[in-house]
């Protein structure tokens, strides 16, 4: 029997789009749907490897970078909006090609704006239903929340209730019936396995900041006494060597692996971005969050967390090991609890 194709295409800022779409891939293919694969860059590379038995496609790069300086993030991304308002055009054609081409019964996009087609049922996937943006939160909200209606349903990763990992951002206080909550997203299991690493550093995230927090953390711990593990994030074959042998780098770890070395970790440094948490909220990890300078969605998640008494953090600037001394006082990261129904939500696509 025929079985339907469903477009998964997530945007290529960072891995985590292309992460968190990972145990939805399974989750169709346990449906009895047929995935197709479309982003491009980094996120491409990983799903690729991760599903190297499925077709995919290499869509316009919205070539989205930071700036050095946090302040200056917002307005660079300004700056970028005709870019990325054309990359839109583009990925938009570049859908329509993949529908004729792939007889596609539906779409999945997560967050990339252009990728929908009026004559299937397309699904937009974000955390954000609110985009902090300083002083003009209320504008790019609303923005967004108007592309997000071109869509016929927005699923959101995370719980609905009270008890919720991404708090104001994903949350409104009248979402409507296309707005649809299912769970938190994780390609990970939670394992008891014995403590190999002390700390677990996993970085991400777009360039040049990636690249910053991790000069800074590889000074900070040179001479560290503890066994720590250190993920850079880059999606590169040549690994890197540290002169200390307590300090373990890797360039990337997929799969098992990763799994395994994060639930054999007492603590996880990372970035505050949303996929981290509900991978660390899946394993039940104590975390402490460096957000990216400027990613006003970062910060706030980062706060928030120490604010309830979660994980810890800091800025990038305030950072030193001593930071971490403190970590076991708070409570760790727990799965909300949510159990969503993928039947239900895929027969949105039974009727194509």
């Amino acid at each position: 029997m025929h079985k339907r194709r469903i477009l998964v295409a997530p945007l290529n800022w960072g891995l985590g789009h292309a992460t968190r779409c990972i145990p939805l891939i399974r989750k169709l293919e346990e449906k009895e749907f047929e995935p197709v694969i479309a982003s491009d860059g980094d996120a491409l590379l990983l799903l690729k490897k991760e599903f190297p038995h499925l077709k995919s496609f290499t869509l316009p790069s919205y070539n989205i970078t930071y700036t050095s300086k946090g302040s200056l993030l917002k307005w660079k991304l300004l700056m970028d909006t005709p870019s990325i308002l054309r990359n839109i055009k583009k990925e938009r054609k570049a859908t329509k090609k993949l529908v004729e081409q792939e007889n596609l019964s539906g779409i999945i996009s997560d967050s990339r704006f252009g990728v929908r087609y009026k004559h299937l049922t397309n699904v937009f996937i974000t955390h954000q239903l609110n985009v902090l943006s300083g002083n003009t939160t209320f504008l790019s909200s609303r923005l967004h929340q108007k592309y997000i209606r071109k869509f016929d349903e927005c699923w959101v990763p995370d719980a609905p209730g009270a008890k919720n990992l991404s708090g104001m951002l994903g949350h409104v206080k009248n979402p409507g019936e296309s707005i649809k909550y299912i769970g938190i997203l994780s390609r990970f299991e939670k394992k008891t396995l014995p403590q190999k690493y002390d700390i677990m550093v996993l970085l991400s995230g777009p360039e040049p900041q990636r690249r910053l927090l991790e000069e800074k953390l590889l000074h900070s711990f040179s001479d560290t006494t503890q066994k720590i593990l250190f993920v850079r994030g880059v999606i590169k074959e040549e690994e890197c060597r540290h002169h200390n042998s307590n300090l373990t780098i890797r360039n990337y770890m997929y799969g098992s692996k990763l799994e395994d070395a994060l639930n054999s970790s007492k603590l996880i440094v990372a970035r505050s971005g949303y996929t981290t948490l509900m991978d660390l909220a899946k394993l039940e990890k104590k975390a402490f969050f460096i957000p990216t300078p400027g990613q006003f969605e970062q910060e706030y998640l980062a706060e928030r967390m120490t604010r309830l008494g979660i994980a810890g953090s800091c800025t990038q600037n305030e950072f030193k090991p001593e930071k971490l001394k403190n970590a076991d006082k708070f409570y760790g990261l727990s799965d909300p609890g949510f159990v969503c129904s993928f039947s239900g939500l895929f027969s949105l696509f039974e009727g194509e």
